[in-house]
């Protein structure tokens, strides 16, 4: 595609991630990470995919504004993404709490980036782009870039449609026929569908481009007064009535008939969305070369099944519908419509299914899964059977409300 914004635009924008939040809703897996550090589709960690979107989109002046058990996200970011060239001004910062206004935590998203203002008047950006950090989409941020310069907009916010049913973990976006936001009601009880279509919502994808001024003029008044300090609740319903505020409607650069965008807020989310990746036709594509997911991952040998079907016995390996990562062995087992990581040893006689593993996961011989998420280096001993009986897997695990169980690094498993 082609764009009418020309590189100097695109430098005088600032992106700044928000990856600050504690994911409470994804607990365990966020026991002793930050939500943006989760391992994800094997492979990746959830917040690569908001990173590939801004290099994709030639955007190279970030900061990933960190706050919660945020040592596995910086070494994520140190090791895997030190590919700015600081002599053209690019650069990705991680950017802990300063505590330099007050002596406090980031109150809420607006405040974490009213706390660090003071990157603003160093970088002068003419835009601020604001991300979330735990988000699965692809998007080209130049085409939301050239719609806001177009519509002259103080703030835009891009936006998709979502079930009613579904709004109420949003917020929900009301627009006139030029597509300027008349109404914004963050996460309701009650969603307004769109009136031409009363089974659709059109919800915020909490994505926030600002001209700086504004945002810094906005975000000073929400300091001085008692808020949540947050874009959806507080600066964004302030902005209607007096700024330039508009949808721009989310273009998704998979290519489907379907859009894809994921919020990963709970474990059941994060469990369906890695089921996504193994459909035959996925709708969210990673092979897509036009479109490539950046990440880093240790130097491993590739996998390999051991064990065919004339070995006796019945010992042979079996892989079908799954996501195999490097590192990995699956020695006379059976795996099917899962994502395993790197470095896993599966043994013989077990049967992995429908399960998400993480990285140097081991699981014994005769182990049957099913429906599961294993953390980084559990080892799961022989005969372990997980999935099956729930009653009894909640004496052990975490149970999802759709019943998807969650196996932690330092859960014994007996």
């Amino acid at each position: 595609m082609e764009f009418n914004i020309d590189s100097n635009t695109l430098k005088k924008v600032l992106v700044m991630i928000l990856a600050g939040g504690q994911g409470e809703r994804l607990y365990p897996l966020t026991k002793d990470r930050a939500k943006p550090a989760v391992p994800f589709g094997g492979i990746y960690r959830i917040i690569d995919f908001t990173l590939s979107n801004c290099i994709n989109s030639m955007l190279r002046r970030i900061c990933v504004l960190t706050q919660y058990k945020s040592y596995s996200l910086d070494r994520h970011l140190r090791i895997g993404w030190n590919i700015f060239n600081s002599e053209l001004g690019e650069f990705i910062e991680n950017v802990p709490p300063q505590k330099r206004i007050y002596d406090m935590w980031y109150q809420g998203t607006a405040d974490a980036v009213y706390q660090n203002t003071y990157v603003l008047e160093r970088e002068r950006p003419e835009k601020v782009l604001i991300l979330a950090g735990d988000h699965i989409y692809k998007m080209d941020y130049r085409e939301l870039i050239e719609f806001h310069i177009a519509k002259k907009s103080d703030l835009t916010v891009p936006c998709i449609e979502v079930p009613v049913s579904e709004a109420n973990r949003f917020g929900v976006i009301a627009i006139n026929n030029e597509q300027q936001i008349i109404d914004f009601d963050e996460k309701p009880a009650n969603p307004k569908p769109i009136p031409s279509n009363p089974g659709v919502a059109l919800v915020s994808m909490g994505i926030y481009l600002f001209d700086t001024q504004i945002l810094v003029k906005r975000i000073v008044d929400d300091a001085k007064k008692e808020s949540n300090h947050d874009f959806g609740k507080n600066i964004i319903p302030s902005m209607i009535n007096k700024d330039r505020v508009f949808a721009f409607v989310f273009n998704d650069k998979n290519n489907k008939a379907v859009k894809y965008w994921r919020d990963i807020g709970t474990l059941d989310s994060y469990w369906e969305s890695n089921m996504d990746l193994i459909q035959i036709d996925p709708i969210f594509n990673l092979y897509d070369k036009c479109w490539p997911i950046r990440t880093y991952h240790e130097q491993l040998p590739p996998a390999k099944t051991v064990f065919s079907e004339s070995f006796p016995g019945g010992r042979y390996a079996k892989v079908l519908d799954s996501l195999v990562s490097n590192g990995c062995i699956i020695s006379g087992a059976h795996v099917e419509r899962s994502v395993v990581s790197p470095d896993v040893r599966i043994d013989s006689h077990s049967e992995i299914l429908d399960s998400v593993l993480m990285e140097g996961v081991r699981i014994g011989k005769n182990v049957k899964i099913r429906k599961a998420i294993i953390d980084k280096f559990v080892t799961v001993p022989d005969g372990k059977r997980i999935g099956y009986n729930l009653e009894e897997d909640a004496r052990q695990f975490t149970i999802t409300g759709k019943g998807i169980v969650v196996g932690h690094k330092e859960m014994p498993l007996l």
